[in-house]
């Protein structure tokens, strides 16, 4: 036998890690751990711990203290009192703290790799390798942030106190990905980590501790599901930021919507492993085992979905399943191991009983013939083949080592069948042709895609997802701005609340002659005008009672077909940003030729002055946006790899508006507007004092070549069609600038598909400030980011 052919038949032998320093650092905590609050170690109030355990083989590593919602106040108390001091610090005291945090990752980075692993159950290769080094990276980069914060975000400020809750998948990252941010834009935090994996957040305190870091800065809670609950439900937390599952997700949307909480969401994820016949095969093998035996397919945004091009089919199964046969299973601190034990038992029950309803629906299972550890928490790295695009294992997230396979046959239905899912995190392309990756990887509903590799991250990129998946990112300049909020606004006094009175049947004075043509307004659905599904209208008075005319009174169906119509013009978003300029520039033109009657028609309603005022504003608010539409563009961010991310803004898609009361023409196109510059589609709901403004905005976009069913307007009562609009699944965003209720409302009614929810949170927005009321705020709630990863070079 030649040396290559025993080289290539040599089994691994075992490379444990030692893990005594980690041993000893849990003995020197007598493997019992308090919360870590105002800088210091406390007991819990209720004198509650539960076990963590190593998943390797079920063993207790310590007790870790149960939070109660007295904990969770202690520990907001604290960071309250902490956040004049902390936020008052320069940006560069800031800066250094967080370099301080980076370097001592580093110095313990041993350590903490080797507690991971016990207490999550990843490979240590995963732990040292990847975890613990990005941990730093980002604290080495939000410290750059923290720096420059003053120069760049010149009129923002910090939201406060942050709550923030991780997953157990990647315990220590996610903390880092929270904690880094959140200090660097001068907030303070109280941080829960998960249940099954609290052990890394507690050492980090010690960092914390041996940084100087001011007490109350960082708190750090452990417990359960019921511990993050007190947290999001706090009076005093001002943001809140959670990952973990879409179900929870639901539930945090839910509970804060009454609140003036900031939310952002990570959630789970279905992601697509999409190969093409023409991919280097190998390779695409080698991206998979990372895109979903990574970490035993306990990531969020796991290639969990294979979509192979149909001639390459059984070819690329062979190929897997022969890879499949090499992976090694056994002791995660064995570092010649690839796939350690499922972080839990019930985790590990409900892989189990996923795949076996799989497989009952129609689905081949196939496991290499590998022996398990006798005890832990290990399950074989499974494909399931043949399975029907609407089975569970292709619809739910599995959250374990099984990847589901499905075939296609043109690029096209590729990406219908990539984006059959309620999910929109991240997905994979391989090709050697990438005028057909980057075209595919453009259609992709997706957060973040990755071409011709797979699971790469980095600080200065920002990761989340669309749809289901959550909304707001992590990493990167679109980070930051999650812990941020222009000054202004929080100190915005509250909207005054003016019920509109019910609708008058007065008789109306008539003089002598013939009587006036009647002046109904109709919707405005599809390009054209339209009767209301009720078949009523309500009258629209002016201040002192008169009836102006009235406008018809729109329903949920009128709702229905608005979102119909506007889904079909979607063809909006393809429009280059120079077409879509040049068409706002045509609005301003023919708003400019019809000035003087629109004038006369708002004066009745507003008064002269205002009437005269919203209508040069108007102009120039349309001017405005007309020269963001080829300006508002995204970035290419230059990772630590052979890899450029292009991180593009996007059009969220279809946005349901409720625009002000109070500035019936300006209000509406402050609004409007900025969702149509970057290729939105827009079902507005006009002023309920003044609609009768919907008649001139009709006639202004059908004179200016705007395609039917960009926008869409819909007249009535505002809390009416705000149901309709925030309950629909095919409505991606909501809008509501009308009063707090409404506002509360929107977040409530919008859990269904968690669409974003953008509102002045009953608050005074002065529509006549073009610094309050356009730019780029409005622009980055109308713009949603996809990073896509491009490899270059050797």
């Amino acid at each position: 036998m030649s040396i290559a052919e025993k080289f290539v038949t040599m089994e691994y032998g075992p490379a444990p890690e030692d893990p005594k320093e980690a041993q000893a650092w849990l003995q020197r905590h007598g493997h019992r751990f308090g919360h870590f609050i105002n800088g210091a170690w406390q007991t819990p109030a209720a004198g509650e711990y539960f076990d963590t355990l190593d998943p390797s083989n079920g063993e207790k590593l310590a007790v870790v203290a149960q939070g109660s919602s007295a904990d969770i106040d202690r520990a907001v108390q604290a960071a309250r009192a902490a956040f004049p001091e902390w936020r008052a610090l320069t940006p560069h005291a800031r800066a250094r703290y967080l370099y301080a945090l980076a370097r001592l990752v580093q110095k313990h980075s041993r350590l903490l790799a080797v507690l991971e692993t016990m207490d999550n159950g990843k490979p240590i290769r995963e732990s040292r390798d990847i975890d613990i080094p990005l941990v730093a990276r980002h604290f080495y980069y939000h410290a750059g942030w923290a720096q420059l914060l003053e120069q760049e975000f010149p009129e923002y400020e910090p939201c406060g106190v942050v709550g923030q809750i991780i997953p157990w998948n990647f315990p220590l990252l996610m903390a880092a990905w929270k904690i880094a941010p959140a200090l660097a834009t001068g907030n303070t935090v109280v941080l829960k980590p998960a249940e099954f994996t609290p052990l890394t957040a507690l050492a980090f305190a010690e960092l914390c501790q041996e940084a100087g870091l001011p007490a109350g800065a960082v708190n750090i809670v452990t417990g359960d599901g019921s511990t993050g609950e007190a947290l999001v439900k706090h009076p005093d937390v001002d943001k809140i930021a959670f990952t973990g599952s879409t179900e929870v997700g639901r539930a945090i949307r839910s509970a804060t919507a009454a609140s003036h909480k900031r939310l952002s969401l990570e959630l789970g994820g279905k992601s697509p492993f999409i190969i093409f016949d023409d991919a280097d095969l190998d390779s695409a093998v080698e991206g998979l085992v990372d895109g979903i035996w990574f970490n035993q397919g306990q990531v969020c945004c796991a290639g969990s979905r294979l979509l192979m091009q149909e001639s390459i089919a059984e070819t690329l199964i062979g190929k897997i399943q022969a890879r499949m046969s090499t992976l090694r299973i056994g002791s995660p601190l064995d570092k010649a191991i690839d796939i350690g034990p499922i972080v839990a038992r019930v985790q590990l029950d409900r892989i189990r009983r996923m795949v076996g309803q799989g497989v009952a629906e129609g689905a081949t299972c196939w496991q290499p013939q590998v022996a398990l550890p006798a005890n832990g928490f290990y399950y074989p790295p499974t494909l399931l083949s043949n399975v029907h695009p609407t089975s569970i294992v292709a619809q739910q997230e599995i959250f374990g080592p099984v990847l589901a396979a499905m075939t296609f046959r043109t690029p096209r239905e590729a990406v219908e069948l990539a984006n059959n899912t309620v999910y929109g995190l991240a997905a994979c392309v391989w090709s050697e042709n990438i005028n057909v990756a980057l075209q595919v990887a453009a259609q992709l509903k997706a957060g973040v895609v990755w071409v011709n590799c797979t699971n790469l991250f980095d600080a200065s990129c920002g990761f989340g997802g669309y749809r289901e998946s959550g909304f707001g990112r992590e990493g990167g300049r679109e980070g930051l701005l999650e812990y941020l909020q222009p000054t202004w606004f929080k100190n915005a006094p509250k909207l005054p609340a003016v019920p509109l009175p019910p609708p008058q049947h007065l008789e109306e004075e008539t003089e002598s002659g013939p009587p006036a043509i009647d002046r109904t307004v109709k919707l405005y659905i599809g390009g054209k005008q339209v009767r209301p599904d009720s078949g009523y209208s309500m009258e629209v008075r002016s201040a002192d009672g008169r009836l102006l005319g009235e406008a018809s009174l729109g329903n949920r169906k009128d709702i229905r077909n608005a979102v119909e119509a506007a889904r079909k013009a979607e063809s909006w978003a393809k429009a280059t940003a120079h077409n879509r300029a040049q068409i706002l520039y045509y609005c301003a033109e023919n708003l400019s030729l019809r000035s003087d009657e629109i004038i006369r028609r708002l004066t009745a309603a507003v008064g002269a002055k205002q009437a005269a005022s919203e209508l040069e504003l108007s102009i120039e608010r349309i001017f405005s946006y007309a020269a963001w539409a080829d300006k508002f563009d995204g970035a290419v961010h230059n990772p630590p790899f052979r890899n450029i991310a292009i991180a593009m803004n996007e059009p969220i898609g279809t946005v349901g508006m409720i625009c002000p009361a109070e500035a019936p023409l300006l209000g509406f196109l402050s609004l409007v507007l900025p969702a149509l510059a970057v290729g939105n589609t827009v079902i507005a709901v006009p002023s309920e004092a003044y609609p009768l403004i919907a008649a001139d905005l009709y006639q202004l976009f059908d004179t200016s070549d705007l395609p039917g069913g960009a926008v869409n307007i819909v007249t009535g009562y505002a809390s009416q069609l705000l149901k309709t609009m925030a309950e629909h699944d095919d409505v991606d965003a909501v809008w509501s600038f009308v009063d707090e209720a409404s506002a509360a409302a929107a977040k409530a009614m919008s859990v269904g598909n968690l669409k974003q929810v953008w509102t002045n949170e009953g608050r005074v927005i002065d529509w006549f400030n073009p610094k309050l009321a356009e730019g780029r705020w409005f622009l980055e709630h109308a713009t949603q980011v996809k990073n896509i990863w491009v490899p270059y070079g050797e």
